[in-house]
Parts: structure tokens; sequence; C-alpha cells
């Protein structure tokens, strides 16, 4: 896709972790990551100096990942350090977690044990709504919601099941175990399905396979700040180091 010489317009909106800014390109967005580290839906917030870039390089080069094995997002370039270019999209106010071990909030709602590989991985769908906590949607809730149609629906949780599998697939080759991960979508200009948002450690939880499972070590994803283990832009580093020897390549962009 050529782009012409870009400028930043006005800010649309402003997120927990990121800002979205309008560009003199009306099929562009420019998106910059913050340096917030937030927990409790965003109750409990930080500044860590230097989170905002790692999340953007890591969230480019998998994005790429992806494109490159035939996935769409809404990823267009890197626009410098913490700042990347993406296609405006209607989001689909859903968010698909997708689990491939037992962690976080399931072992309150469900009889597993820490670590418990699921097998198929269990997809759940929520809410997307601050206020309301983002609930867990029953079958009934989303049909009340009627947010998307039934074909929607599939089309959305085959593709979500298809970037697990990939992502899966890549880093644990990084020994980095994909636990589980958070995933949104939307519709661009001509009503395609696109991934948006972020890949990061904010939105999954990413294991070190080097390390032993009890120690905290282990974890490299937000859960060092949910759970105030400390060195959190240090575990981000290291997934940020290990992602680059792929030598992805993302696209990039200047003002």
């Amino acid at each position: 896709m050529d782009t012409p010489a870009l400028a930043l317009g006005s800010l649309l909106h402003e997120g927990k972790a990121k800002r979205f800014h309008a560009t003199t390109d009306p099929r562009l967005c420019a998106v910059e990551f913050k340096d917030t580290a937030t927990a409790s839906n965003g109750r409990h917030q930080v500044r860590l100096p230097g989170k905002g870039k790692l999340n953007c390089r890591i969230s480019a080069q998998l994005f790429t990942l992806l494109e490159q094995s035939g996935l769409p997002t809404h990823f267009q370039g890197l626009l410098g350090d913490g700042w990347m270019l993406v296609r405006p999209l209607r989001m689909i106010p859903l968010e698909v977690v997708l689990r491939n071990r037992a962690a976080g909030s399931l072992l309150r709602q469900l009889p597993t044990v820490a670590g418990q590989q699921l097998e198929p991985p269990l997809l759940d769908l929520y809410f997307k709504d601050d206020a309301l906590g983002d609930p867990f949607l029953s079958e009934a809730r989303l049909a009340t919601l009627n947010i998307v149609t039934s074909r929607e629906r599939s089309q959305l949780e085959t593709m979500a099941r298809q970037v697990n599998r990939t992502l899966h697939q890549v880093l644990g080759k990084l020994a980095l175990d994909l636990v589980d991960l958070k995933l949104e979508f939307g519709r661009d200009a001509s009503g395609q399905l696109r991934l948006a948002d972020e890949l990061s450690p904010d939105n999954c939880r990413l294991w070190d396979e080097r390390q032993s499972p009890d120690s905290p070590g282990r974890i490299l994803d937000k859960d060092r700040f949910r759970q105030g283990l400390g060195g959190l832009v240090d575990a981000y580093e290291e997934i940020n180091r290990r992602i680059q020897t792929l030598d992805l390549k993302p696209r990039r962009v200047w003002l």
C-alpha cells in the first residue's frame, strides 16, 4: 500500500495503554504506545519508562509474522520508537481469549491446576466494556447483545484459533510458552475482518521455558506487575530480544 507524506492529526481516543491519532491520510491512524502499566481494570497504574516502545516493537514483529502467514491485521508500519501506523477499523466489542494452559482468572472459575494444558485451547468471549468490567459472555448473553451473526462469530473464532496456533508454534521455538492471549478484531472499509489492538506481553501470558516451573523468573508478562515481582521492562526486553532473532523486519514509515 503506497503511503503519501504523513503528518499527525488530532487525538481520536486514549486508552489505558495507547493513544490513537488521526493522520493527514484518512486511511491511516497513528498509535502511540504509552509507558503506563495497569492492573485491576486500570485502577492500579504506574509509569515504567521503555515499556511502550517495547510493546510497540514486539507487536510490530508479531503482526508482521501473522501477515506473512496470511492472517490480515491492522498493522501498516512502524513510525519510530513507540509509534505504529494502522488501518482504522470498525471494532467489534468483543475480547477473544485463547487459553493454552490454565492460569489467571480461570483458576478461580474452573477446577483446574495452574499450568494444566488445555487441549484443544479454550476459547472464551467477553463483552468489551470497561464500565461493566468486560464480563464473560454465555451463549444466551451473546445472543441478547446481537453483536455478531453466527457466521461472523464462526469467522472470528476460526481466525482467533489460527492466530493462537501460529504464535504458539513460533514462540515455542524461542523457548517462550504462550499460556494465553487476548485478541480484538475489527472490520476495515471493505468489510474484511482484521486482527487489531496489539500483540505484546500486556495482553498475553508468556512463560520462559528455560526457567524452572516454580521460579518467578519464568514469568515474562504483565503478571510481573500484577504480582508485584518487579523487572517488567527487563522481561519485555528479553521477549523482544528473542523475537528479533526471527529477523521479521517490520515495515517502517517516517513522518
